[in-house]
């Protein structure tokens, strides 16, 4: 079990610690990982692999591809966009 999740964005790079970690939910085209500081908004196609390998913390890393890398991918799987919405403590 890897004890990290690492979200590697164009201009961004987050590691979060499974050990904050809260639930996950979605579909096959959009999944939200819910942890206690992040939530992380996965949107692409084929998810549904990927929303049940995450609360085994069987995954260590997600990686949004590039614009140009998101139309030239003939995979059955794939992210288009990651979103990460920082959790306000009100």
């Amino acid at each position: 079990m890897a004890p990290t999740l690492e979200v590697v964005l164009a201009k961004q790079t987050l590691i979060l610690s499974w050990n904050q970690f809260v639930y996950t939910e979605g579909s096959d085209d959009e999944v939200r990982i819910a942890f206690a500081s992040h939530d992380v908004i996965v949107r692409g196609s084929g998810l549904s692999s990927l929303l049940h390998a995450i609360p085994c913390h069987r995954v260590t890393s997600i990686r949004e591809v590039a614009r140009w890398e998101r139309f030239s991918t003939s995979e059955m799987r794939s992210i288009c966009e990651i979103e990460i919405r920082r959790v306000d403590a009100d």
